[in-house]
């Protein structure tokens, strides 16, 4: 339309399409057209930039533009609407490159060119012309620009009433609030949104506070617009700040914008925000008890097609306005539906009705640009019902809440968009269990934290016994702690190299910390060597030694005289050991993507640090403690390590605790006199407690041969995973050891935005190579590295969507490595039977068959487990 006259041929209608008893038959559609304006300055550049871009376009086609001054750029994606009846109508949406505000401080000026390019439309052949925001209120509502371009023109504003009016009552709803017992705001009153919102509020039963700027107007003159039998259930305030206190509900619709601030709102708070520009400039803080809903806007169901099916056009979260003029221009209805101030209240119920045959309807609802999910809604309802606190809320809407404000506020977004947000009530083996009674299978294990799996009955009760007896806990530094001693004994007996020191702690990187600083205290040394990809927690001196820089660029400068070098490369350590204190290494590198050492590489690894003076230090916190098919992962190579790192399971997961094991004369170098004894120390270090849990979990381990048991078990489910993925190209391998095992997906998507970009440029008419070949150095090379980050997050999101089914269709928990993205971690209790073997292979199977898009092609045939 922007370079023809519509023709006829172009707006069709299905004649057996359904029809709305309230609304009558709809006529023939007709051609539309329409003005929109940018909201902020960068969608104004935004529209410059897409004005610039069709220039280009149109010379490399070879394309004559219409001479003359053009205040208007056409949006390309909205040029036609097919709506789930079958009835198409054509048209063109074309942009002001005006913000309001610009619009607004030049009214007189902004309003002829509105009408001037109102009848560009309308000689293009729009019979219904509809009018966005501030391209209205220049306009007087349209009424002026109506009478100028002699045509029938629309300001939405009846739909986009209508939709602020259902989300209003959507949330009143979910919160269970009686309209009689509630009271709203109404910023914006007497506007023309602002009114009709305030007559529906009122019809319902609200009482209102209106927000309005009153200057030398009598009350009584502002209400003139409302019933006077309506006048006692309404206040008039200046600003929000005046709001009755009690007011938690807010309708925002001015035409300045920017009169909220949702940090200065009550708990509880919602705001259904119509203005444009808003009138809540910025989305409130994470931690807020306030949600801001999009309002006025309407989105389409999965039959409404915008455009001509190509590319999609948008169908969510549109404008009410605009939807108005696409919904008349379908029904075939070319008036000017929604004109002025005063809109009527009948017209606004008829074109929700229309709105709703066509496909567009107010929810889902929105909060800048995002979907709102119905627990962000009800999370407010205790600030709307205080008399309901003595009622059980339950377990999981609250943990949820205190857990988004608290605690994470993005891990809760990304739990949230990947279905994760989910809250557990009960534990036992391998089951977790939700407060609905729904059971899930977890292959995550606490990271490594459960070999015992939840909740051992032989570990729960010795600490009930424990505290039966009244035995002390944190003696240790007044006293010789008993459980604690003999623990130490316990492990040192255990472990392999037979180390006769133990120091307690609290976690995997107390443990690394307190062998680093013993190594560089016995040594004399500080250069501190370690392996790319490793993972040995986030401390700063275990994050030093951590060979993820992902993990690390955030916190630098880290410790210095730290080296990293390849994992498996001995050439590499050779290179750098002399004059080391220590090699810090894990025996599979865990959150690397369980990447198994070559042959013989820990064995040459330890010789080198020996010849070396260097101190053999081995990070066995998520290998140890039976989970590679031994009691620790130093066995499988006869290693006897100077310095050892257990944590993790070292209590069942039950308790926190961690040790490093060292020989002792390491140890006595570095703290083996009175004055060093106590150099280094932990609080919480070495407490009877977290011991009890240790000889606990060391009595089950050995009494359950439960080693034995993760060899035998992982084997045989690693087998069966591969014949189930055997067909599957997207299964890039399939490794492990013990129940420590990994899926890598192939995540290779390279060359994926590049040969898209190709394939536009080459399929779209003009020589746009050509062009492409003039875009300056810097910007080819961002555009490529954006294109290449795009692709790596296509291969992340692929893994993401797996773990996402298998939590979702087959209530199975697993994870992604912290190192590669593209590694799906199983690491399952090591009490796994094969029957929950199975179902986890069984449900691996069914999600590979939903990718089978990836299948191989010479596999597919094959059958399936």
């Amino acid at each position: 339309m922007s370079r023809t006259a519509i023709s006829p041929a172009q707006t069709t209608a299905n004649t057996s399409a359904p029809t709305a008893s309230e609304a009558g038959s709809p006529a023939a559609p007709v051609p539309f057209g329409f003005l929109a304006h940018p909201v902020s300055s960068g969608h104004r550049n935004q529209v410059r930039a897409l004005d610039l871009f069709g220039r280009l376009l149109d010379e490399h086609r070879g394309i004559e533009r219409e001479t003359g001054v053009r205040h208007s750029v056409p949006m390309p994606l909205i040029t036609s609407v097919t709506s789930p009846t079958g009835v198409r109508c054509a048209g063109e949406v074309r942009y002001l490159p005006y913000t309001a505000e610009q619009m607004l401080r030049r009214p007189t000026t902004a309003r002829e060119m509105v009408a001037a390019e109102a009848a560009r439309l309308r000689d293009a052949g729009a019979r219904l012309i509809g009018l966005g925001g501030a391209t209205s209120i220049v306009g007087d509502r349209g009424v002026w620009t109506a009478h100028q371009v002699g045509t029938a023109v629309t300001s939405g504003n009846s739909l986009t009433v209508y939709a602020a009016h259902q989300e209003l009552l959507h949330v009143v709803r979910m919160l269970e609030l009686k309209p009689e017992a509630t009271r709203v705001a109404v910023v914006g009153y007497p506007g023309s949104i602002g009114l009709a919102v305030a007559k529906l509020l009122l019809a319902d039963g609200f009482e209102l506070d209106l927000v309005c700027r009153r200057g030398n107007r009598a009350p009584s003159a502002l209400l003139t617009h409302l019933a006077p039998e309506d006048h006692d259930r309404v206040r008039l305030v200046d600003e929000v700040a005046q709001c009755s206190p009690e007011t938690r509900l807010f309708v925002t619709a001015s035409s300045v914008g920017g009169l909220v601030d949702p940090d200065r709102l009550p708990p509880g708070s919602v705001v259904v925000d119509v203005a444009l520009p808003r009138d809540v400039a910025s989305a409130p803080r994470d931690t807020s008890d306030v949600l801001v809903i999009d309002g006025g806007l309407v989105s389409g169901s999965a039959d409404v097609v915008l455009g001509d099916g190509g590319l999609p056009g948008p169908t969510q979260q549109l404008n009410g306005c605009l939807a108005e003029t696409l919904i008349l221009a379908l029904e075939g209805r070319a008036e000017s539906f929604s004109l002025g101030r005063e809109l009527r209240l009948e017209r606004v119920r008829l074109i929700g009705e229309l709105a709703a045959r066509h496909g567009f309807t107010p929810v889902p609802l929105a909060s800048f640009g995002r979907p709102v999910a119905d627990e962000e809604v009800l999370r407010l309802a205790r600030h709307h019902r205080p008399s309901r606190t003595a009622t059980d809320p339950g377990v999981t809407e609250p943990t949820k809440r205190r857990f988004r404000e608290r605690i994470n506020p993005p891990m809760a977004r990304l739990f949230g968009a990947h279905g994760l947000d989910r809250v557990f009530i009960t534990g036992r083996g391998c089951t977790l269990t939700t407060e609905d009674g729904t059971d899930f299978l977890d292959f995550v294990a606490g990271y490594g934290c459960l070999n015992l799996g939840h909740n051992h009955p032989v570990v729960t009760e010795r600490l009930r016994s424990f505290l039966d007896r009244g035995s002390p806990t944190f003696v240790q530094y007044v006293s010789m702690p008993e459980q604690a001693a003999e623990l130490a004994e316990r492990l040192s007996a255990l472990a392999p190299g037979r180390p006769e020191r133990v120091f307690f702690s609290n976690s995997g990187t107390e443990a690394v910390e307190a062998a680093l600083k013993l190594t560089r205290a016995a040594t004399g040394r500080t250069r501190l060597v370690y392996a790319d990809n490793s993972y040995h927690g986030k401390t700063l001196g275990a994050l030093s030694v951590t060979g993820r820089e992902q993990h690390r660029r955030p916190f630098g400068p880290l410790l210095p005289d730290t080296v990293g070098v390849p994992y498996g490369d001995l050439d590499a350590l050779a290179e750098v050991i002399d004059a080391a204190a220590a090699f810090i290494v894990e025996p599979v590198q865990g959150e690397g993507g369980v990447v198994l050492p070559p042959p013989g590489y820990l064995r040459a690894a330890r010789e080198l640090c020996r010849r070396a003076g260097a101190a053999f230090v081995l990070d066995e916190i998520q290998t140890g403690l039976g989970r590679t098919g031994r009691l620790f992962a130093a066995e499988h190579d006869d290693l006897d390590p100077d310095v050892l790192c257990v944590a993790k399971s070292l209590s069942g997961g039950v308790v926190p605790i961690a040790a490093t094991l060292c020989r002792a004369d390491l140890w006595d170098a570095a703290y083996g006199s009175t004055n060093r004894a106590l150099l280094h120390s932990s609080t919480f270090g070495g407490g009877n407690f977290a011991a009890t849990a240790g000889l606990a979990t060391l009595d089950v381990l050995t009494s359950e041969q439960l080693p034995e048991h993760a060899r035998e078990v992982g084997e045989y489910l690693r087998g069966s995973l591969r014949k189930v993925c055997e067909p599957y190209g997207f299964i890039k391998d399939i490794r492990g050891i013990g129940l420590m095992t990994a899926i890598e997906f192939d995540g290779d998507f390279s060359g994926a935005v590049s040969s898209l970009t190709d394939e536009l440029l080459t399929r779209v008419p003009g020589d746009l190579h050509a062009l492409a070949d003039w875009l300056p150095d810097d910007l080819r090379a961002a555009l490529t590295r954006a294109g290449e980050a795009v692709e790596s997050t296509l291969g992340d999101l692929m893994c993401l969507r797996f773990v996402a089914s298998l939590a979702r269709d087959h209530r199975i928990l697993t994870f992604v490595t912290a190192n590669r993205t593209q590694v799906m971690r199983i690491q399952p209790p090591l009490v796994l039977s094969v029957a929950e073997a199975d179902r986890f292979v069984d449900g691996v199977a069914a999600v590979c068959a939903e990718l089978a898009l990836h299948a191989d092609l010479d596999a597919w045939r094959r059958p399936r487990r």
